[in-house]
């Protein structure tokens, strides 16, 4: 491991220079791995672990699209993409990758293929951290281990195409065979995290359930709809607050952030442009910090893991969550978003 200092705290990481990938394919030379699930995270994990030069198969129910997904990805019917069970049963590690819903349904036909031994690995500490809503509790004789990628599958995918890599947290809820560490960190590097950090599964879902609720996805929409309002309310044309208020930070400044901090955003900006972000940033901090800290209480509760295995079981569920999304699309902000990046150059 390296010891990293992360702003004054010292952090212990794995790179691929301590774990190489020669070291991973070594630890798992004699390892089934059978990726259960071919939507989200399981085709770039599966490619990336196949391209890797790992022995993995694919679990998906025949006559469905993920199953046509996996056969057009190169997967062969009967070599190495098989009905969930059979996959399950010739694994020697089950990668659970299917969403939380479809865990929760699975999980009585999956079980019984968990025999002494095998590692049961999942990349979201949802199921295993509200055992109690979900009822997923594997037997004591098998690894129980977490790769969470710091993104998604397709990013996974893109970034290891271009030889870059994508930052994992792992975590480790049951060592039955002595062997769920180098399992876990040679399974993180196989599915090319850039490096991997550890957490435990339950920081990991709690993380991971404020992030997308907050920065990631719902508190950037809640900002972007509020500005995007207010400049419109003032006569500014959906042209001008569509590029003031997305299309100039997503196009042009947090690739820079990425690539350098945020830190040298502001040192690098118009001193207009700087001193206004000087004075401001600490208003929407402490305007927004009571419904960060309400969010993650309710995290912490159970509250979002409730409501979300409630409305998932919902036989109307998918029909109202399209009209949701169809909404949202519908907006004037994102359809004058669909203008302009039609507009973009090289489109």
């Amino acid at each position: 491991m390296a010891t990293i200092n992360f702003g004054g705290v010292l952090e212990e990481v794995v790179t691929r220079e301590e774990f190489p990938m020669e070291k991973a394919r070594e630890v798992l030379k004699n390892e089934t791995i059978a990726i259960i699930g071919y939507g989200v995270q399981g085709p770039g994990q599966a490619l990336n672990l196949k391209d890797n030069g790992f022995n993995v198969i694919i679990g998906q129910r025949k006559n469905s699209k993920t199953w046509d997904k996996a056969v057009a990805d190169g997967w062969v019917p009967g070599e190495t993409l098989f009905e969930i069970e059979e996959a399950a049963q010739k694994g020697t590690i089950i990668q659970y990758l299917l969403s939380d819903a479809g865990q929760i349904a699975l999980w009585p036909t999956l079980k019984p293929y968990l025999t002494k031994g095998k590692a049961l690995y999942f990349s979201h500490g949802f199921g295993i951290t509200y055992k109690d809503q979900t009822n997923i509790i594997p037997p004591a004789d098998v690894d129980v281990i977490l790769v969470a990628p710091k993104g998604s599958g397709t990013s996974l995918r893109r970034l290891f195409l271009a030889g870059q890599g994508l930052n994992s947290s792992y975590a480790i809820f049951q060592d039955a065979t002595g062997r769920a560490k180098e399992r876990v960190v040679a399974l993180g590097i196989g599915v090319g995290s850039g490096y991997l950090f550890e957490t435990d599964f339950k920081k990991e879902v709690f993380s991971d359930l404020t992030g997308e609720r907050g920065s990631l996805m719902g508190a950037i929409q809640g900002i972007f709809a509020a500005q995007y309002q207010t400049l419109r309310s003032n006569g500014h044309s959906p042209s001008e607050a569509f590029n003031e208020t997305v299309e100039e930070l997503t196009q042009s400044l947090m690739p820079l952030v990425a690539e350098n901090g945020m830190d040298w955003m502001y040192a690098n900006c118009s001193t207009t442009a700087q001193r206004g972000a000087l004075d401001w940033w600490k208003k929407f901090k402490d305007a927004t910090q009571p419904v960060f800290d309400e969010l993650y209480a309710s995290v912490a509760a159970g509250k979002e893991a409730a409501r979300s295995i409630n409305l998932n079981s919902q036989a109307d569920y998918r029909e109202k969550l399209n009209a949701e999304l169809e909404e949202l699309r519908n907006s004037e902000m994102w359809q004058a978003g669909a203008a302009v990046r039609k507009l973009r150059p090289g489109k």
